[in-house]
């Protein structure tokens, strides 16, 4: 894993010396994602800057990497798990190799089928490569989205690079802050691709290509996740075996490296499957890194020493306490490129942490829920379609003012906020139902809190056809149509958007901060194209999630880890909100602070923290996704 950037002129003038002071700037900026080495290439029309973070080909893998003949350049940040078989095809063709490592791989296939190399890798990658003879940049972005490509156009020039905050290096390169990021960030907790939180730069789509030849900027996609195939009628049982042997194939592929491995173990069904395949497929203990709540409703550890006891891992363990979580948590969130505020960021970056201390690389379960119907969404997807279909006045009448009196909680488990977030996700059209379940601030709480000089309070911004549009194009503009079933729909959503801008963002960021490679097996790609083409019975039957998954892996699994309810990796927000946390956002959240700084309205935010604090209503997302934004605005602003 790396970081990479550079930049490349769009016509056939050279670069200014002054470029490669800018690439070796935003290089160093990145120093935590290659700890191990730094390289750079000054070409005429482009320079790259690359950081090493080892793990095959420990010495002969430096880059930027050129082939012989010095037509192609190269700056990749990622792995290419199948290159040892590639690497043998085009050997075959005549290629001849100086390394072991996986880029030099990229080069030669490249050389020999062009941009279509692309359908051939099975990775995580975002790279540029320079072709002298055509005089093209050719860059590209994983299946997934799982490694970071960012960039934007100035002065005649295209600068990429792997995080946000080394474009933030060139002073000279106009980045503003854009009202429609902001205000999306607000809904989803994150900004979604291709926007970044400034109007100038934008983050290259998954399974996207950019091509930068003859004064013209491509962007192509060279893939896309299947559609369900409701016809398929093979038995349960063939479809385990298929779908083990593909699992158990994506592992061991992941387990390649020159360095020591690990397993992020929650304890939960997915990284089980994993911690289980590795130890099945390793001579030696597998290490096992696991988290720890002193909240017992937030707690998965004791799962996962059940888990650690059964494959006979080497298992390392931290129980972490409000104390220890808010005094990370500016320099948490301050460190990312982007803001996210995913309440999970903070636990996943003190695990990647602890991980560190023992190994290089770490095996986790990210993708399966997306791919397999792990989430209780999927079935609140399916109650609203049946709850819209009862008469009106027994909503309206009955059911809704009787949940209203619901309980509500500061918990994992909060029965009025589920119950609520639930009704208004009903009450949404069928495009924009799976967002409102994970919406953070609505339209009308945005429009409350906004100050009226900020151009975001304009009622358009916050329309939800203008709100919620990235949701509403993967929706409805999933090709084949065929594919139209609204469950169908609402699984292509998460698998393109929230897996994307939340999960693996996440993953990748609190990662590399530790200068730690996490691999996702569940999306290898052959795995997930399977996972993808299924019927969704085989996924959802009933109430039952993640069905066939299970059913594959039940010998596998010790029983109260296959029959246990999925919690998710979060921490008790409602409770240090009011408590530890309390300080902090009060200090942020200031009439002081929010006036100077010009977005939001200080009486309405104040009404919510104080709606919060009487313990009346659980506002715990609306204010997290305000207290992260401000950590990080303060940091850029400084």
């Amino acid at each position: 894993m790396c970081g990479i950037a550079g930049i490349c002129q769009t016509d056939a003038s050279p670069l200014p010396p002054q470029c490669m002071h800018w690439v070796r700037a935003m290089t160093a900026r990145m120093a935590h994602r290659g700890p191990d080495g730094e390289g750079f290439w000054d070409g005429a029309r482009a320079c790259f800057g690359h950081r090493r973070l080892s793990i095959i080909d420990l010495s002969g893998g430096a880059q930027p990497m050129s082939s012989a003949d010095g037509d192609l350049t190269i700056t990749f940040n990622g792995e290419i798990y199948n290159f040892a078989r590639l690497k043998e095809q085009l050997a075959a063709q005549g290629a001849r190799f100086a390394t072991d490592s996986d880029t030099e791989v990229i080069l030669e296939a490249y050389r020999l089928w062009g941009v279509d190399c692309l359908a051939r890798f099975d990775g995580m990658f975002a790279f540029a490569l320079w072709d002298q003879a055509r005089q093209r940049l050719f860059c590209a972005r994983d299946r997934f989205g799982k490694k970071p490509f960012f960039y934007t156009l100035w002065g005649g020039r295209l600068f990429f690079a792997s995080e946000l905050s080394a474009l933030e290096q060139i002073r000279e390169l106009p980045l503003t802050p854009d009202p429609q990021a902001i205000v999306r960030y607000l809904a989803y907790e994150y900004v979604p691709t291709p926007a970044t939180l400034y109007a100038e730069a934008r983050s290259l789509e998954p399974a996207h290509m950019l091509l930068l030849e003859d004064g013209r900027l491509r962007i192509r996609r060279y893939w896309d996740l299947p559609c369900p195939d409701e016809d398929d009628r093979r038995d349960p049982d063939s479809l385990c075996e298929e779908l083990r042997f593909l699992l158990t194939r994506a592992v061991r592929r992941r387990m390649v490296s020159d360095v020591p491995l690990g397993v992020f173990l929650s304890g939960g069904i997915d990284s089980s499957i994993v911690a289980g395949l590795m130890a099945h497929q390793s001579p030696t203990p597998v290490r096992t890194f696991s988290i720890g709540f002193r909240e017992a409703s937030y707690d998965e550890s004791r799962y996962a020493r059940i888990v650690a006891r059964a494959f006979g891992t080497e298992h390392h363990e931290r129980v972490l306490d409000a104390d220890e979580c808010a005094d990370s948590l500016p320099g948490i969130i301050s460190s990312m490129d982007v803001p996210m505020a995913d309440a999970s960021v903070a636990p996943t970056w003190l695990l990647s942490g602890v991980t560190r201390q023992k190994v290089t690389v770490a095996l986790g379960g990210d993708g399966a829920d997306e791919l397999w119907a792990g989430y209780e969404h999927y079935i609140g997807f399916l109650l609203a379609q049946w709850y819209n279909r009862l008469p009106g006045p027994l909503r309206r009448g009955i059911i809704e003012p009787l949940c209203r009196l619901l309980p509500s909680g500061a918990g994992y488990i909060n029965p009025r906020l589920a119950v609520s977030t639930f009704l208004r996700a009903a009450h949404a059209p069928a495009w924009q139902r799976v967002q409102t379940m994970l919406t953070a601030l609505a339209p009308d709480v945005q429009h409350a809190i906004l100050d009226s000089a900020f151009p975001g309070k304009n009622t358009a911004l916050l329309a939800p056809e203008n709100l919620f549009a990235p949701t509403r194009e993967h929706y409805e503009h999933w090709q084949p149509p065929q594919a139209a079933t609204p469950l169908a729909r609402a699984f292509h959503v998460y698998a393109r958007q929230f897996l994307l801008d939340d999960i693996l963002v996440k993953v990748d960021r609190c990662s590399m901060l530790h200068s730690l490679e996490v691999r996702a097996p569940f999306l290898d790609r052959d795995a997930a194209e399977f996972a993808a083409r299924l019927p969704l019975k085989h996924k959802l039957r009933g109430f039952r999630r993640k069905w066939l998954l299970k059913r594959a892996f039940a010998d596998l699994l010790p029983p109260e880890i296959l029959h246990r309810n999925k919690r998710g990796f979060q921490i008790p927000v409602a409770q240090w909100l009011r408590g530890r946390l309390r300080p902090l956002m009060e200090d942020l959240l200031s009439p002081a602070a929010l006036k100077a700084q010009g977005i939001f309205q200080p009486q309405a935010v104040r009404a919510l923290m104080d709606r919060h604090f009487s313990g009346k209503e659980d506002l715990r997302k609306p204010l997290w996704t305000l207290l992260v934004f401000q950590l990080w605005w303060r940091a850029r602003r400084a």
